[in-house]
Parts: C-alpha cells; sequence; structure tokens
C-alpha cells in the first residue's frame, strides 16, 4: 500500500507536449499550447528525425529562438526535451556544437538520443562522450530504444547507459517502442530513479507489423491517444516514480485533422485518467 503521507501529499506529476503531437505548428505555438492545456513542458526538435525530413528553422534563425524563449518566460513553460541526435557509426559530437548551444538558451533539460551504431562498444564510447560535452551545457543525454534501431529494448539501453559511466546519462522509455520490444515491467521497475527523466506515451494495437517498416510506420504517423488502444499504459505509469514527467507522444494522421489545442488536450485528459488509474491499482495493491 502507499504510505499515508504519501497518500495525502502525492508528488506532484508534470505533464509534457512532445514535438511530435503538435509537429505541424512553430515552437512559440507549441509553447502557447501547451501553457493554455496546462502542460507544464513542452519537447522541441531542433533536428530532423529521418533524412527527407526539412530542416528546422529554430536551429539557424535567431529570431525564431528569441521568440520561443519570450513565450516560455511569458507562459512559464518548460522546455523538458529537444531532439534528435543519432549515435552513426561516424557521429562526432563537436557538429552538434550549435544544437547544444541552442538548447541551452531554450533552457532544456534532456536531449533525446538514438542509437544507430552496429558496433556497440563504438556507441557507447561515443554516447559517453556526448554526455560528457552536453554535461557542459547542463544537459542530460536520454538514450531511447527503437526495435529499429540499434537500442532496440530496454535492457540494452540500461546496459548502454550503464556502461558510459556518466551521471547525466538515461534511458528513455517510449510506451510504443516499450510494446513492441522485448522490455518489461519488471525492468521498469528495476530502473535506478537517477536513470530516468521521462517518458513518452501512447497507445497502440495489439495487431501490428512487426518489419521495421511498418513500425516505423506506425511510431511516426498512426500512433492512438492512449486508453485507446490495447498497450498497458496502466501497468507502465504504475511502474514509474510519482514524480516522473510523463510526454503525451501521439502523431497520428487521422488526429492531425484536429487543431493542434485540440489534440493536445485531448492527450493530456487521456494521459491525466490513466494516472488517476495507475494510482488507484497502487494504492490498492
Amino acid at each position: 500500500m502507499m504510505p499515508l503521507d504519501l497518500q495525502k501529499n502525492p508528488p506532484k506529476r508534470q505533464y509534457s507536449l512532445s514535438f511530435l503531437t503538435v509537429a505541424d505548428v512553430a515552437p512559440v505555438e507549441a509553447v502557447k499550447i501547451a501553457a493554455e492545456c496546462g502542460y507544464a513542458k513542452v519537447g522541441l526538435r531542433l533536428l530532423p528525425a529521418a533524412p527527407k525530413e526539412a530542416d528546422y528553422p529554430i536551429l539557424t534563425d535567431a529570431n525564431v529562438v528569441s521568440e520561443t524563449v519570450t513565450a516560455l518566460k511569458d507562459t512559464g513553460v518548460q522546455v523538458a526535451d529537444v531532439e534528435i541526435i543519432r549515435l552513426t557509426p561516424d557521429f562526432n559530437g563537436q557538429n552538434y556544437l550549435k544544437f547544444l548551444e541552442v538548447a541551452q538558451r531554450l533552457d532544456a533539460k534532456h536531449i533525446l538520443v538514438a542509437g544507430n551504431d552496429p558496433e556497440q562498444n563504438r556507441l557507447i564510447e561515443n554516447f559517453a562522450q556526448f554526455c560528457e560535452l552536453s554535461k557542459q551545457y547542463g544537459l542530460s543525454c536520454d538514450l531511447e530504444f527503437m526495435p529499429w534501431t540499434e537500442v532496440k529494448n530496454l535492457e540494452q539501453a540500461n546496459f548502454i547507459v550503464e556502461q558510459s559511466a556518466q551521471s547525466n546519462a538515461a534511458v528513455l522509455i517510449d510506451s510504443l517502442h516499450f510494446d513492441r520490444s522485448d522490455s518489461t515491467i519488471e525492468q521498469v521497475k528495476a530502473l535506478p530513479k537517477s536513470r530516468i527523466n521521462y517518458v513518452q506515451l501512447c497507445d497502440g494495437l495489439a495487431d501490428y507489423d512487426p518489419s521495421d517498416e511498418g513500425l516505423i510506420t506506425v511510431a511516426r504517423s498512426n500512433r492512438l491517444v492512449p486508453g485507446q488502444g490495447e498497450i498497458d499504459l496502466v501497468a507502465l505509469i504504475a511502474a514509474l516514480p510519482n514524480d516522473l514527467t510523463l510526454a503525451a507522444e501521439v502523431p497520428n494522421l487521422e488526429l492531425a485533422k484536429l487543431p493542434a489545442l485540440e489534440r493536445a488536450r485531448i492527450n493530456l485528459e487521456a494521459i491525466k485518467k490513466l494516472v488517476a488509474l495507475a494510482q488507484m491499482d497502487t494504492a490498492a495493491g
């Protein structure tokens, strides 16, 4: 059972509006939407995630950065994470100094990192070096496992983070990738609290195409609103620290027909309902 003092004064849960949920709006608008809906934080993309994806002005346009910083100050919204850094075989952290400078200007806390190097020892070395570099800018490096990358599950991500031996290294759990990999709730519960900074939430169907192409298609354009699919999100949330930030990451082509503000609100309300269910399960259990 939950201790009585925690039942009376539960840790304050914060929520973040991930980039992909409102990818069609500019950073300033995303910040304002987050504030209006009640998100404490927002995620911003500074670098493209896919080869054909367009560049983002926020990385090179000082005016966009300044306007975003002003919006953050005006609303009180914080930048939870910036994305995306890919650890490729030829990765060189010195090539990302501008990324780090902009992230620092935005007062971001975490960097979303993906592992795309099949040579694990080199990946670990590059990850550790980038952690050291990012630490100078006040940023953590959060390694997200994705089944189609070279970091395929929570166990592997946790191993890489452990081997890096960096105080600002963490793992990032995305509920869709968690469900599609061979990761377990027990592994989540075993994570040291210092090793996880936030979790991305969405839902998905139990029946899905397991090919890399199929997984990528769903991840980038067909995720479901939390609670509308078949992933056991209540169990996942219950396994996490009570004060861990939960981020709504729900890109969906049908949902994209709705205004960004409505999308953001729908997902926040859905996640809060699941959190309430998880708290009930924890208290009962």
